[in-house]
């Protein structure tokens, strides 16, 4: 261990932990440190305060859990810029009627002021890391740049916008992978199978073995997509996917609540590493009659991570949300009050969610040699008093709103609640001005039709 200050050390903390099995513990009253974006060791305090380190910066966190900081695994961050602006409608009429017709009006001001929204509620949440699949993502790359958030990045394309759109995907994934300090990760991504051709499908599932990178697309999104793919084309749409060879690439499929049973054997052979994005709020929101699959999923070894979809569907970026629902609708669908339990749900939250956006080996726990991104919980309110069960408390007793503190690459993005890398007055200002611009549906133009 180096005798040089540590960057950071936190002490007096409850630490989610994950065991050799990847069950979750709680480790009391112990010392985080960190040193160079890295968690250096986790200990007991005490031994901690005995030995050293000295570090430039302490965080005293007593009465606070440590848990690795959250992933919102499928986002349209920018979106929030439309938050409440298409309330109780079926899919086909929120797309067609209101959110395709007012993105053919967005600019790059636009997406700039959404993505800082969007950070700044993600951040204030204690996610630190999302992936997004949207347009002008240059700018947003810009935004977590500055902002000092992680993220996986994925230009989004239709079909309809010709071989540019998919070439422009390509370009965006190539130039910034790797980017921000290493923070930025990239995707390609085709919107659907519905939006994108199964010629476009194969060229991306080409271009993405070719580059070593992976995919992020929407499919299977529910059951009438799936009904409608069977009667166009005799297949699924995790089938037309298959027969695209995107399920031999590294795969992040958001949604799947359209999954059926003769989808897992296809799922179960897939050659890259397929992995599900669930987001349950919106499907309630749009009465779609079911849910993402977790259980058949997680018994075929996928990992499903928690997401929100954009704040246009979802009305928040509340990971901490998504975490409750997607135990409780478990526990609904399933008719089984054993599944999926409070710690199964932190799981999702951490190791999973991780894997599902490529970084299962450097984030999503706790523990030596993994990226510092943390978060600090306070259960001192009287919501979250007596702690009988403490993952029961997080995750059905606790907001996100508990969040104190938010690290990302071990630097503090958030100290007792107050953002230091963003300034919300002065965006959510920008953004009013520019809102009766952005909503004008007069000129009946949208970037795309729904019609599965």
């Amino acid at each position: 261990m180096s005798h040089s200050p540590a960057d950071l050390l936190i002490t007096g903390c409850t630490v989610l932990v994950h065991d050799d099995q990847e069950r979750i513990a709680f480790a009391p009253d112990a010392a985080i440190v960190v040193r160079d974006g890295r968690i250096e060791s986790v200990g007991g305090a005490a031994e901690v305060a005995a030995t050293g380190p000295a570090a430039l910066e302490h965080i005293d966190a007593r009465g606070q859990v440590a848990l690795p900081g959250l992933v919102n695994c499928h986002t349209h961050a920018p979106m929030v810029a439309l938050r409440g602006l298409a309330e109780d409608l079926p899919t086909e009429e929120w797309f067609n009627d209101v959110v395709w017709p007012v993105e053919s009006n967005l600019t790059e001001k636009d997406v700039e002021l959404g993505a800082r929204l969007a950070c700044a509620e993600m951040i204030r949440a204690g996610v630190t890391c999302f992936a997004d699949h949207y347009f002008s993502m240059d700018t947003v790359a810009e935004v977590v740049a500055e902002c000092g958030i992680r993220a996986h990045l994925g230009e989004a394309y239709f079909s309809s916008q010709g071989p540019q759109g998919r070439e422009k995907s390509l370009e965006f994934a190539l130039r910034h992978r790797g980017t921000a300090d290493g923070r930025i990760t990239t995707a390609l991504a085709p919107h659907a199978p519905y939006t994108v051709t199964d010629a476009d499908l194969a060229a991306t599932a080409r271009l993405a073995l070719e580059h070593g990178l992976p995919v992020h697309l929407h499919a299977a999104e529910n059951r009438d997509q799936t009904d409608t793919s069977l009667a166009r084309h005799g297949l699924t749409p995790i089938e037309v996917l298959d027969r695209a060879g995107l399920l031999a690439t590294d795969l992040l499929i958001a949604h799947g609540t359209g999954i059926i049973d003769r989808d897992l054997s296809v799922l179960e052979r897939a050659s890259g590493r397929t992995a599900v994005a669930t987001a349950p709020r919106g499907y309630l929101k749009f009465a779609w009659p079911d849910t993402t699959p977790i259980r058949a999923l997680r018994a075929l070894g996928i990992p499903v991570g928690l997401a929100t979809d954009g704040a246009a569907s979802n009305n928040s970026l509340d990971v901490w949300e998504s975490m409750a629902l997607t135990s409780l609708i478990q526990k609904s669908t399933e008719g089984d009050a054993r599944w999926l339990t409070s710690r199964q749900a932190l799981h999702h939250a951490t190791l999973q969610s991780a894997r599902a956006v490529g970084l299962g080996d450097s984030i999503g726990s706790i523990a030596p040699g993994r990226r510092a991104d943390i978060i600090l919980v306070d259960l001192t309110g009287p919501h979250t008093r007596p702690v009988h069960d403490l993952a029961a408390t997080l995750v059905h007793s606790a907001r996100s709103a508990d969040v104190r503190t938010t690290i990302v690459d071990g630097r503090v993005l958030m100290r007792d609640r107050e953002l230091l890398t963003l300034d919300v007055p002065t965006v959510v200002r920008e953004l009013e001005d520019r809102l009766p611009a952005l909503v004008d549906r007069s000129h009946g133009r949208r970037i795309q039709e729904y019609d599965t």
